[in-house]
């Protein structure tokens, strides 16, 4: 099985409502989607969306990078495109797009299912959070009503640059919402100041953990941050790479890590990733930006296979898309995930 052409599309899916954070608003999830091809008829697809704000990567920049070296994987075999890929210069989501489909390919070469790949045997249903959009107060706490009448309980708050809003909103949200289970996210937005004033000021309230308050690049103030939290931090943007999460993990900076396949450049390195922290007895999120369906199948695969080590799964873009595409092979009963085949029941 050799590796004949690979094309590309732009592809847009509408979301039902914007999704807004501290770093950036969307109606649409827009992605790049390759279509990998072999000379035995074997094909695969991979996707990534521009997440400029977090990679550095736009539409443009993905396709530009993808363009330029997909001629070298031309009659190669699938055992050889993987390492040739991370060997190359492009940004992480421009690889994790080749790196989803090169893995799907070389399941098919085993004759595997991606099941059987992963060497997933647990198939009981995982649950997802559901992310609430930056907004005034009253809005953030009606989308979150909305949410637990939907039965979604786990709710990734995405906070601000405004800490008095973010302290209010917490507290409201905590005083409201008393069986749900409360994801801060700042997504960079504090300094340690404030992420310190926030900490303080929320003490009372019950929080499950506080992600990425602080610069990503600001490794030290997340250490000062994490040894007077009485909530676990969770590093995100300041992980990309097992190097970085390494590095994080030994200056004691965070005590979960949020492992996404567009910040590792691929599957293939997310795995990497997990199998350390479930050496270590890490815990992790397994997280996602707005991508699109076949990106988050194949993560939605790594959070099965992993369910001993992922303690949050974030994978809810497609509880944010105007209509469920087809392609997946789960599917999403409210926060509930399960493989087509299965009941749709958490045990």
């Amino acid at each position: 099985m050799k590796i004949a052409s690979i094309e590309l599309s732009r592809e847009k899916i509408e979301l039902k409502k914007p999704f807004v954070t501290a770093l950036r608003e969307l109606s649409f999830a827009e992605f790049i989607r390759v279509y990998v091809l072999c000379d035995d008829g074997n094909f695969a697809y991979g996707e990534a969306p521009a997440t400029e704000a977090i990679t550095g990567e736009s539409l443009e920049s993905i396709e530009r990078g993808i363009e330029d070296i997909k001629e070298i994987f031309y009659k190669r075999d699938i055992d050889e495109v993987l390492e040739l890929l991370h060997r190359q210069t492009i940004g992480s989501s421009a690889k994790a797009a080749l790196d989803i489909a090169f893995v799907g390919l070389l399941a098919k070469q085993r004759g595997l299912s991606l099941m059987e790949y992963f060497g997933i045997k647990d198939t009981k249903a995982i649950k997802t959070d559901i992310t609430i959009s930056l907004g005034s107060k009253s809005k953030m706490l009606q989308e979150s009503k909305n949410a637990l009448r939907e039965g979604m309980n786990i709710l990734k708050v995405k906070l601000g640059a405004d800490i008095a809003h973010a302290i209010e909103t917490t507290k409201l949200l905590n005083k409201q919402l008393s069986h749900a289970e409360l994801l801060i996210d700042a997504n960079q937005a504090w300094s340690l100041e404030d992420t310190l004033l926030y900490l303080k000021s929320t003490q009372e309230c019950r929080l499950e953990l506080l992600e990425q308050p602080v610069a990503a690049k600001d490794v030290e103030a997340l250490t000062q941050i994490r040894e007077q939290s009485h909530i676990a931090i969770l590093a995100d943007e300041a992980v990309f790479t097992l190097e970085d999460m390494k590095r994080v993990l030994f200056m004691g900076a965070a005590d979960m890590i949020n492992i996404k396949v567009m910040k590792c450049g691929g599957v293939s390195r997310a795995v990497e990733m997990l199998e350390y922290a479930r050496e270590k007895g890490v815990k992790c999120m397994l997280g996602s930006m707005i991508e699109g369906p076949y990106s988050i199948n194949m993560t939605l695969y790594l959070a099965f296979a992993y369910r001993d080590v992922v303690a949050f799964v974030d994978l809810d873009s497609p509880l944010l898309y105007k209509e469920l595409p087809d392609e997946m092979d789960f599917c999403y009963a409210g926060a509930i995930i399960s493989f087509k085949e299965c009941q749709p029941v958490l045990q």
